[in-house]
């Protein structure tokens, strides 16, 4: 709590964190595979043309194995781990506190629950802030390419403040440093690299620790060492990097389910379409949409496609008609969730809402260092404004 907020937030409220529905420390926790089997899913490589018919084969029975291990270790309960659910469970937070409206500082995914919240109990907001807001009405094809656009920007202002500096990896122009990073990745996929734990670096691992930096510039360093190292043939920075995203400690434990109850609430939540059409159709503008992460942005659908549960119904709307004014922040560099969902949230869907903007990297903006924003969202919870 001591990292959560501002002193003057933390001195004027009692904060109340809770794992939704699925994660953590709730009941029944999504369980799915073992730490052995979920590094194969997340670090494996297999030996067919990445995106050939082949892979796409292969890919569709590791997502089942998941499935079906997520169903047998957690329970029927799966089926009930959605968003709107967790919203619902809330409102009981609400009722067992005795507070006639709910204040509430959501994080990325936690702007999608609070916006769910005020559309499903829009009298019962009293004051709610949405800092690295998702855009609730976009499809999910809509919010893979919004997310996939803004580690493609990330990247590239990676790359402007590394071409300034002389222990960059890389030389020349923006279009030269991206087209040497894809000749790595394409090597990569071929060959993977030692790291000095004895694991390989294989090209899920590096794409992975490629994007976990970007979420802050404070790591940017860490991303240049990874790539300076990879050139060298040592994926030991690219591999920790990765670890650090999916939580993984070095004794090969897992700190969280974070990947298994966000795929679970996902699958239930949307699902993109997963026929050969639909499918061929995405990766195209996948590929026009990054030079660099476009060709690992494929065939994302197959990651539901075989869940267990259909999807859950959600509100029509989200404009949550009679709210106070919601704050909605947007950071311009956030990666996770673009900028463009801030906008769109707060100007289009929320019917009241107040944008605040912060220019600047990184993911989310409250509690990052910027003294504005820090004294707005102070101002709007703590003082009658």
């Amino acid at each position: 709590a001591e990292q959560l907020g501002t002193d003057a937030l933390r001195n004027s409220f009692n904060l109340v964190g809770f794992d939704p529905r699925g994660v953590g420390a709730s009941e029944p926790t999504v369980k799915c595979l073992n730490a052995k089997d979920t590094d194969d899913l997340l670090y494996g490589q297999n030996d067919a043309e990445l995106n050939s018919a082949e892979d796409i084969a292969l890919t569709r029975q590791a997502y089942r194995v998941f499935a079906d291990a997520c169903l047998a270790n957690t329970g029927p309960e799966l089926a009930y781990i959605d968003t709107v659910s967790a919203a619902r469970d809330m409102d009981i937070l609400r009722a067992v506190f005795g507070e006639e409206q709910i204040n509430y500082l959501g994080f990325s995914y936690g702007t999608f629950l609070g916006a769910t919240y005020a559309e499903l109990y829009p009298a019962r907001v009293g004051r709610m802030v949405l800092d690295g807001a998702i855009d609730p009405t976009k499809s999910d094809e809509e919010q893979s390419i919004g997310q996939l656009i803004g580690f493609d920007q990330a990247l590239k202002n990676f790359l402007a403040d590394c071409l300034e500096t002389s222990d960059c990896p890389f030389t020349g122009s923006m279009s030269s440093a991206l087209s040497q990073i894809s000749a790595l990745l394409l090597k990569l996929e071929k060959n993977p690299v030692a790291t000095q734990d004895g694991r390989e670096l294989t090209i899920w691992g590096a794409i992975t620790g490629m994007i976990m930096p970007l979420y802050s510039q404070g790591y940017w360093p860490y991303l240049s060492q990874a790539f300076n190292e990879l050139k060298a043939g040592d994926g030991t920075t690219f591999i920790l990097l990765a670890d650090t995203y999916n939580e993984r400690d070095e004794n090969g434990r897992y700190g969280s389910n974070q990947m298994e109850a966000n795929i679970a609430i996902s699958c239930l939540d949307a699902r993109s379409a997963s026929d050969a059409a639909s499918m061929a159709a995405q990766n195209a503008i996948a590929l026009e949409a990054s030079s660099v992460f476009g060709r690992y942005w494929q065939n994302g659908a197959l990651g539901c496609e075989v869940w267990p549960f259909p999807v859950a119904d959600r509100p029509e709307s989200y404009a949550a008609s009679g709210s106070k004014t919601i704050l909605v922040i947007g950071t311009t560099g956030d990666p996770a969730t673009p900028y463009t969902d801030a906008v769109a949230l707060a100007n289009e869907v929320l019917e009241n809402a107040q944008l605040i903007t912060w220019n600047g990297e990184g993911h989310t903006a409250y509690g990052q260092g910027s003294t504005c924003i820090e004294q707005v969202v102070d101002d709007y919870f703590i003082k009658d404004v």
